[in-house]
């Protein structure tokens, strides 16, 4: 979602919207799958789901950015390398 947001948005509707019955549970996608050996996972990876949410809200908002982007001291240390935002 940070580098590339379209072509992750459309994706994220691919996998969704043609693929859903196979890789969407009832806490969003499942963790891994391989269409090609007709392989599909059914479990989730914790640590995958919390910066998929996170990413989807920075996208939807800015809200973790510009958080992120109003610490001082993230700031100070852009300033220390000669960064300016």
């Amino acid at each position: 979602m940070p580098y590339t947001p379209e072509e992750s948005m459309r994706v994220a509707r691919f996998l969704y919207y043609t693929l859903g019955d196979k890789l969407w549970g009832d806490y969003g996608f499942y963790d891994a799958f391989n269409p090609t050996a007709g392989w599909w996972g059914k479990s989730y990876l914790a640590i995958d789901q919390g910066p998929i949410i996170i990413m989807i809200e920075n996208y939807r908002t800015g809200l973790c950015w510009n958080l992120f982007m109003s610490a001082p001291e993230v700031d100070g240390a852009l300033s220390k390398l000669g960064f300016s935002h």
